[in-house]
Formats: C-alpha cells, structure tokens, sequence
C-alpha cells in the first residue's frame, strides 16, 4: 500500500528522500503515459476543492488539467467565492469542505492557514503556494532536472536572488534532500532564515551535498548546472519594496555574462511569471519607473536555447497529477 495514500502535502519538509523521488518517478511515468495517449483515470469518481486565496495561471491549470485526466472533477473558488477565515472559520471550511470532496487544494498566504486546514479536514490537502513554501512547483523543478541530466545527484544548483520566501525555501530543501548541491547568491540580507539553513545542512549531510550562501557571482557560478531565478517582488508585497530590491538585486540579474560562468550545458530556470520583457503591465510599470527594459532575467537568456522554463511549467502538471494520484488512488501505484 501506498505511503502517501490519505497523507496531506504541505512542505517537502514532511517526506523522505525516498518519498520525493518516488513521487518524481511516479510522474514520469504519468507524463509518458499522457505523451502516448494512454488512460490513467486512477482517481475516477473522484472531487476536489481548490482554493485560491491567491490567482494562479500555471497552479489552477495544473491541478485542473491533472484531475481531469484522472477522472475527478474540481471545484474552483476564487479570492471572492471563498469565506475561509472571513465568514468562516478555517477550520470550519475544512471540515465543510471534507464532506463534500475527497481533497483540497489551498493557494494563499501564510503556511500556518495551510496547516490549519489540514488539521481539521480529514481528506488530503495539497499546497499549490504559501508564504513559506512551494512544494509542487519543487518536485516539477526536480522532474525538469531529471530529464535534462538523467540523475539528481551530485547536480550544482544556483538560485539568483531573493532566497527568504517560497521559492528560496523549498528549492533549498529540495535540493538538501535529494543530493543536488544548492547555492544562493545573493547579498547576505536575502539568505533564507537561519533555522532551515541548518535543518537543510543535516539534510544535505545525509545525502553527500553541500549548501553554500555568498554574494560572490563568479564563486557561485563555478560548475553551475542549472541557474534559476524569481521575480525580484514576491506576491502581496507592496509596490515600495521594487526601489530597494532593484539596488540590491540588479548586479544579480541572470544574464548571458552570468550563464556564461556556468557551465557550458547549464539550464536557465524560473518558476514563472517573469520580468523579461515588456509585454506585462506590472513589468512594463516597473522598467519605466526604473529606466529598465529588463528585469530577474534578460529577455536573451530566457528565450536562449538554455531555457527550460517552459519545461518546468508543464511538468508542474505532472508532478500534481502524481501527489494527487498518490494520495488518493485506491490503486497501489508507488
């Protein structure tokens, strides 16, 4: 029987080494199976509630598209349809919400509103995005990674940039738990928090890799494999922080001259959405304010043959399919 069947996924922080891989291996085979126009309804019959606390184009397609595939239906509640923690308590939705469904989707704000949530509900609860942690957009990053080198192990990961929140976070403990070497690089202020570091050094010790924290670009750089990067500004900050992270972050920008010190097959990563041009409002805004045309990432790197951002994007469909699959098919399937 499967580990994960009735389990909730809330961080990668909660499962194994073996756990995640199996969870990548498991949407490899469903991406193949999709690919080659095979069947997989493992869940037919099947529902489940996403909560959108925040919008999403990539998050609700995923978790739309994968449970379709699967057979289940879904029920999408907006910023505005939803109650949760305004009429109604979160707890009390969960518990609602668990009569009616088989498992819920929960894209919001803080972590400790996701772990409420599944606390009092008793069906599965997948994070599609808090604060703190992202874990089905890090298992599609690893599924990308995987497919590009074959292996996970021993890999040099760079993350450019604001390594604090979501992002930051949950590609460190990604990385810690399934052997990839993980640097941040950036100015020490965007260090993540003290406390995962050291939780993700024990991780990372047990699986013979290393993390590493420094401003220097070209001793982060050095036998790079894949750099990623985010948006400068995470979603419900205010607008006034676009002046500081723009001083701090520019010399981090991830351009041809940075993935030049990589090495020669390195991937450029991004999680999406991105600042690379001016064909979206909220960039346009930013880069005229500032005098930009550009901003995470140069529009050259990101349509660069070392692009797998798109990649990474499908395969957040596949690596959802699989935590769904997994923690609901009545099938043994891991």
């Amino acid at each position: 029987m499967s580990t994960f069947k009735g389990k909730d996924f809330l961080k990668l922080l909660d499962f194994s080494t073996d756990e995640i891989l199996s969870l990548i291996l498991l949407a490899e085979k469903l991406k193949a199976m999709k690919k080659n126009g095979i069947t997989h309804k493992l869940c037919e019959g099947k529902n489940a509630a996403l909560i959108f606390e925040k919008t999403s184009t990539r998050t609700r397609c995923s978790f739309e598209v994968a449970a379709r595939d699967l057979g289940m239906g879904t029920t999408y509640l907006s910023p505005e349809a939803s109650q949760i923690g305004k009429k109604e308590s979160i707890a009390d939705t969960a518990r609602v919400l668990s009569g009616m469904f088989d498992g819920i989707e929960y894209r919001g704000f803080g972590q400790a509103r996701a772990e409420e949530l599944a606390k009092y509900a008793w069906v599965p609860v997948w994070n599609g995005l808090t604060n703190e942690f992202h874990p089905t957009q890090i298992l599609a990053d690893l599924l990308t990674l995987k497919e590009q080198f074959g292996s996970l192990n021993g890999l040099n990961f760079v993350y450019m940039g604001d390594a604090r929140f979501n992002m930051g976070n949950s590609l460190m403990v990604g990385c810690a738990k399934t052997g990839i070497n993980f640097t941040v690089c950036a100015p020490e202020k965007y260090f993540p928090d003290k406390k995962l570091i050291d939780t993700c050094r024990e991780f990372a010790s047990v699986n013979n890799s290393a993390l590493t924290f420094t401003p220097s670009v070209d001793a982060a750089l050095k036998g790079a494999n894949a750099v990623y990067t985010d948006i400068w500004v995470s979603m419900g900050e205010p607008t006034e922080v676009w002046s500081e992270r723009l001083n701090d972050l520019s010399p981090y920008q991830v351009n041809a001259d940075v993935m030049a010190k990589a090495e020669k097959d390195a991937v450029f990563m991004h999680c999406l959405p991105s600042y690379h041009d001016l064909n979206t409002e909220v960039g346009k805004a930013v880069c005229e304010k500032f005098g930009r045309t550009e901003l995470e990432v140069t529009d050259e790197v990101f349509e660069s043959g070392a692009s797998v951002v798109f990649r990474e994007a499908e395969n957040r469909m596949h690596t959802i399919k699989a935590v769904m699959a997994a923690t609901l098919s009545e099938d043994d399937i891991i």
